[in-house]
Parts: structure tokens; sequence; C-alpha cells
């Protein structure tokens, strides 16, 4: 399917399995209830870690920036979230402003027993 699959042969798979150590860490480390994407996005790129995670993502799809943070907020990062066992999807977040995508709200996970942990 030509629309998950980036410049150069790249997938989304792909650069979802690269971020998914980097994600599950922080959500490790987030405290609170909720959080939705876009507010996960930001404190991702608040720390070192994830802002190198981040630029290498969506600079890895190949695409223009705008087209790839698409890409990297509206299919990457959710379905690390979906995967991860310390969230839970809870439903989208209409009302969030993010000019890539639709956010979600996810739901923490304090056991860690929400899904599985890729």
């Amino acid at each position: 399917m030509q629309g998950h699959i980036g410049k150069d042969g790249v997938t989304v798979e792909d650069i979802a399995r690269d971020m998914a150590p980097v994600i599950n860490e922080l959500l490790q480390r987030i405290d609170g209830e909720m959080f939705t994407t876009s507010q996960f996005i930001e404190l991702l790129r608040s720390v070192p870690e994830g802002e190198a995670a981040y630029e290498a993502a969506w600079r890895r799809w190949g695409e223009q920036e705008h087209p790839s943070k698409m890409v990297i907020h509206g299919q990457v990062i959710p379905l690390v979230l979906r995967r991860s066992k310390f969230v839970s999807w809870d439903g989208y977040a209409h009302e969030e402003q993010d000019d890539y995508a639709v956010p979600a709200w996810w739901r923490l996970v304090p056991s860690g027993d929400a899904g599985v942990d890729e």
C-alpha cells in the first residue's frame, strides 16, 4: 500500500519500531491520568532523546516536512501508543489543536497491562 511507504521504502512500521523504546520509556515517567497525542508529542520533544527520535522519524520518512510530520503525528506515534502496555486509547480529542493529525486521548495504565509492548 503506497500510503504507508515513504521514500526509499521505509514503512510506518519501521519508524514505529525505532521510536518505540524512547516513547515507552517516556510513558513510564509520566504523572497524571490522561493526555492527548499533541500533549505527548510536546513532552516527547522536550527531552533530548525524544526530540532526536522525532526529528529522525520525520526526516527518515523522506517527504517534505509537513507531509512527513502528518505521518509521524497521525500514524507512527499513535501506532506505538496503541501497542504500548502503558496506555490505552480513550477517544479522539477533536477539540485539541494539531496541525498534522486529529489527536486522541490516552489513559495511563499504571500497572502496565493495557496491551502488547513492542
